[in-house]
């Protein structure tokens, strides 16, 4: 990461550290984890706490909420972490104790960070399926959200460019263009486009944008006299030295440099932040994305993992060794919600609501949502509503990854970083269900379900994972924290991850094909400890059985001739499954769409749910409409 000297504290030996306190600075919240060495030497997470976080008036200082944060975690871990104001003459920065001592205290701090609306850009290129997307990639791969992306070719004439980034206010411009010694003359109108632009950082008044070049290196010189006094030019190696060829590494990695040192040292506290920790500050995105990248690679599996926000839903993909990443910043459970009934339509909501529900009732309920976006569902209607609509953003979420994480026509090289900008129809999407092997989800909405099997149940709905896939979820929402510290202590992220972090929820097995509902679909073999169960499945149903955490069980399933599990369709498939909270989810509805629509269809869903055991018993006849609903959402 970074040269500790840089900030202002010395280089840890990391093996030789006992103690580490990560915290996650978010847009609301500030969550803090205390992790541990054990006499056994292995890690594990002590405690957690959280508080709002201070970056606004009147605090504007983000240390606060750390300390806040930090605070909790002492009073939970009943062991000393925070000084007292003034306490031995320390400067207020020193309120951390460390290191460790028989007293209280730890070796280690790190943080990330999304606070404030984390890092936020704007793309530029020549042509939007080639230098543009490969600007996107480094930019999303930094763990930015990109605003808008802008190409010689998208259409728009100059002055609404000149417009439309004057109106962004971004905190960063990364601008690529033309093959070394190819165009000039279209990179130099993408310069004259910033120029006319002149654009105002979205924080501080007393620093100049930075604008990272990294396109055709025969017009660096140039392009930097065009935006001289106007932003401040900062050049790297061509993104796309070549039409073969992608490199996107030197300016993601100045990317995140430019973030750490000029845009977070301008939020309130964030020069304070930074001299504390022991490590560079990582953006929120970043940090998660290392986390799955590093999950694939230990395990060799394809990963799908999905942060689904407020604001925001993020999509992570590690396919064949290829990490992607998208963010769609419209989709969100709060902020946003709004936006995903808009964009997915009403009866696409409606679809998974176990009730009649009217449009005006929906709306008003995602209104009252808008209104109050901290609330949390108080009864079965308002859970089962936001549920509905969570399984519609991360449909959508995955739809927009899909086609942004795509292979390039004629490119050979072995693409690394983040997600693709949208390509031309012919491009092949590197998602492929069929050779997916675990999806991890995080975000309130699915980390803090009354019951797992409702967190399964959405992302299963949602993504229709095909064949044999395992289902993950963060317990407590700590995959940011261990993605900062795996970059330093990779062994002790590793356990904590596999320990603390990770909640297995169980096994999908679904067949890909279509038949008619009540046709034979499925014969099911299970052999485990000490016992053997078999049976049959039709077609539109969900069965779940159950497979504690820690046991493992040999499946064999043989589909009818209309359906396949992965071996060709009527070819039977056996596989080895391990436990989860949840088991097993025999899910054969159909891909690629399953039996959502026509009669039947409430009752349907019913079904599907008490075989989950998804809400408690008797919540049928507590829902009569929605504005009787009242019943607990535990039980």
């Amino acid at each position: 990461m970074s040269d500790p000297s840089s900030i202002g504290r010395p280089a840890l030996d990391w093996s030789r550290v006992r103690s580490v306190l990560a915290t996650d600075c978010g847009s609301t919240t500030t969550k803090a984890i205390l992790i541990e060495r054990q006499p056994d030497g292995t890690f594990c997470l002590t405690a957690r706490g959280e508080a709002p976080t201070t970056v606004e008036a009147p605090f504007e200082d983000v240390t606060h909420g750390v300390r806040n944060a930090a605070l909790e975690v002492q009073e939970l871990c009943g062991r000393r972490l925070v000084r007292e104001e003034g306490e031995d003459g320390c400067a207020p920065q020193d309120w951390l104790l460390r290191p460790q001592t028989a007293e209280g205290g730890v070796d280690a701090y790190i943080s990330t960070s999304s606070a404030g609306g984390g890092l936020q850009m704007v793309a530029m290129g020549v042509v939007s399926s080639m230098s543009t997307d490969s600007a996107l990639r480094a930019a999303l791969g930094a763990g930015a959200v990109v605003m808008d992306a802008f190409s010689i070719d998208d259409g728009r004439p100059p002055h609404q460019k000149i417009e439309r980034i004057r109106q962004l206010r971004p905190d960063m411009v990364v601008m690529a263009g033309g093959v070394d010694g190819g165009t000039q003359r279209h990179v130099l109108q993408l310069a004259e486009i910033v120029s006319a632009a002149s654009p105002k950082p979205r924080l501080g008044s007393s620093y100049s944008l930075p604008v990272v070049y990294a396109g055709n290196q025969d017009c660096r010189t140039e392009v930097e006299r065009i935006l001289a006094d106007k932003v401040t030019v900062i050049s790297e190696r061509n993104v796309r030295p070549t039409l073969e060829e992608e490199d996107l590494l030197p300016a993601r990695e100045r990317i995140h440099d430019l973030f750490l040192e000029h845009v977070m040292r301008q939020a309130p506290g964030y020069p304070q932040l930074i001299e504390l920790a022991d490590a560079q500050i990582v953006p929120t995105p970043g940090a998660v994305g290392h986390l799955i990248r590093s999950v694939a690679e230990e395990r060799k599996q394809n990963v799908l993992g999905v942060d689904i926000g407020g604001a925001t839903t993020d999509v992570f993909s590690v396919f064949g060794g290829r990490f992607n990443r998208t963010v769609s910043a419209n989709l969100g459970m709060s902020y946003s919600v709004n936006n995903v009934l808009v964009e997915a339509g009403f009866e696409n909501v409606v679809r998974w609501l176990p009730f009649d529900c009217e449009q005006v009732e929906l709306r008003n309920r995602v209104g009252n949502k808008m209104i109050r976006p901290t609330t949390v569902p108080v009864d079965l209607v308002d859970l089962q509503i936001e549920q509905a609509i969570a399984r519609e953003a991360l449909r959508l979420a995955l739809k927009q990854h899909k086609e942004f994480a795509v292979e390039l026509r004629g490119i050979q090289t072995d693409r690394t970083i983040s997600d693709a900008f949208r390509q031309s129809h012919r491009s092949r999407s590197l998602i492929r269900m069929n050779d997916l092997d675990l999806v991890i989800g995080s975000g309130g909405v699915l980390s803090h379900a009354p019951r797992r099997v409702q967190a399964m149940r959405i992302l299963i709905d949602a993504f229709l994972p095909q064949g044999f896939t395992e289902i993950a979820v963060d317990s407590i929402f700590m995959m940011p924290h261990l993605g900062a510290l795996a970059a330093h202590h990779p062994e002790a992220a590793a356990q904590v991850f596999e320990r603390d972090c990770l909640v297995r929820l169980g096994t999908c097995i679904a067949p890909v094909g279509r038949a008619r509902i009540g046709a034979p679909c499925l014969r099911v073999l299970i052999e485990a400890e000490r016992r053997t169960h078999s049976f049959e499945c039709a077609v539109g149903e969900l069965r779940v059985v159950a497979l504690p955490l820690g046991e493992f069980a040999t499946v064999q399933v043989t589909p009818t001739r209309r359906f396949d599990l992965g071996n060709g369709f009527g070819t039977s498939v056996q596989k080895k499954v391990g436990g989860g909270v949840v088991g097993m989810v025999f899910d054969t509805r159909g891909r690629p769409k399953p039996w959502l629509n026509g009669s039947g269809r409430l009752e349907r869903l019913r079904q599907w749910s008490r075989a989950c055991e998804e809400y408690p018993e008797g919540h049928e006849d507590a829902i009569q409409n929605p504005q009787d609903a009242g019943m607990p959402l535990y039980g």
